[in-house]
């Protein structure tokens, strides 16, 4: 045997192999399956994305048209991109899902494991917003319009760099040829990230409810938690089959059945449920730039609990006072999500200049909640 090919035999093994051999802590519950329920769901987008992309037609005129060509024309076309529309649905189920694990069980006090994943939400919001601009129907259209067009807040350069991702003064080809390109390339950014993510996860080992580091009461990975990973493989794929086969347009807007068209705005624009709080967020600061601001550090402030894993006095999970947090605070996130598909009038808008604020006091309580 070459021997090249040896040392690539011997590598597969020694990953196998630490899989296998993996320590993990004894009282894992199945909150922790959700990692590799993610990267089940990431595999499966990117599959399907490279067939849909061998059909896709990115022009302002062939675009919306040719998304009617995969679905009517193509072999299971239909199927392929149900599949696609509604995974990245519950890729983002379970992503907030697993962040909001690692907040509850202190999963961040794994600063470098937990930064990356944070890196990888953001990039993975990015991915999806681009792709949601591709059908280039109705909704999809001026989602890219508005979104795009609030980085023109940015003093001196915004308007420049408006410009440049639509690749002129609207949304139009040059802008599906550049969103195109970056939705293909960013789902391998993020697998890389990925891959970085688990081996330093192996690397520092598993939290566990209790937040304790020990290397005692530990159990290899294979049989011990192999079995959950594929109960929880199961129980998605049934959930995933039942959406794909019966309700196919349960997370998708009735808007983005209509061809795009810039004569006719829609009376009320809304993104897709998993960017609602977000856009909510946005929508309560009445200056644009401020705005931006606010949409920006929603998501930034979770690297913030890194700097805390450091500090050797912190609430353990099971205290009272750190459930009552983070249970606010999840409310809050719901209740921002449920205000950002209404229609900005009163009293929803009171409502979100309420909540925005008490997204951040409670977000903070939880990263300084110490003893």
């Amino acid at each position: 045997m070459p021997h090249s090919r040896l040392k690539n035999l011997n590598l597969t093994k020694g990953i196998i192999g630490m899989l296998i051999d993996l320590a993990s802590p004894i009282n894992l519950s199945y909150l922790y399956n959700l990692g590799s329920i993610l990267g089940g769901l990431l595999l499966s987008q990117v599959i399907t994305g490279i067939f849909l992309a061998m059909y896709y037609a990115p022009t302002s005129l062939q675009a919306f048209d040719s998304t009617v060509n995969i679905m009517k024309d193509v072999g299971y076309g239909y199927l392929i991109r149900y599949l696609h529309l509604n995974g990245a649905s519950f890729f983002f189920m379970a992503l907030y899902l697993h962040l909001g694990r690692a907040l509850y069980y202190s999963s961040w006090r794994s600063s470098h494991v937990y930064s990356i994943g944070v890196t990888i939400l953001i990039l993975s919001m990015a991915t999806a917003f681009l792709g949601y601009v591709l059908p280039y129907g109705q909704m999809s259209y001026y989602a890219a319009t508005v979104i795009i067009n609030l980085l023109s807040a940015i003093p001196v350069t915004g308007s420049t760099i408006v410009i440049y991702l639509w690749g002129g003064y609207s949304v139009s080809t040059p802008t599906l040829n550049r969103f195109l390109s970056l939705h293909y390339l960013l789902p391998f950014i993020i697998i890389l990230l990925v891959i970085i993510h688990i081996s330093l996860l192996h690397g520092y080992g598993s939290t566990n409810p209790l937040s304790i580091r020990s290397d005692a009461n530990k159990i290899p990975f294979y049989y011990g938690y192999i079995t959950k990973d594929l109960y929880g493989f199961l129980i998605v794929l049934t959930l995933l089959e039942f959406v794909l086969f019966f309700h196919p347009h349960l997370f998708s807007d009735p808007q983005n059945f209509i061809k795009a068209n810039s004569l006719v705005t829609p009376t009320h624009i809304k993104p897709e449920y998993y960017f609602l709080f977000a856009y909510a967020i946005l929508r309560s600061i009445p200056n644009k730039l401020g705005g931006v601001i606010a949409l920006i550090s929603s998501l930034a402030i979770f690297y913030c609990f890194s700097a805390q894993a450091f500090n050797p006095h912190f609430l353990a999970p099971s205290s009272i006072l750190r459930k009552i947090l983070f249970w606010s605070f999840i409310h809050i996130v719901l209740l921002l999500s449920i205000l950002g598909a209404l229609p900005i009038e009163e009293p929803f808008i009171f409502l979100n200049s309420f909540l925005t604020p008490a997204y951040y006091l409670f977000l903070t309580a939880i990263l300084f909640s110490s003893i």
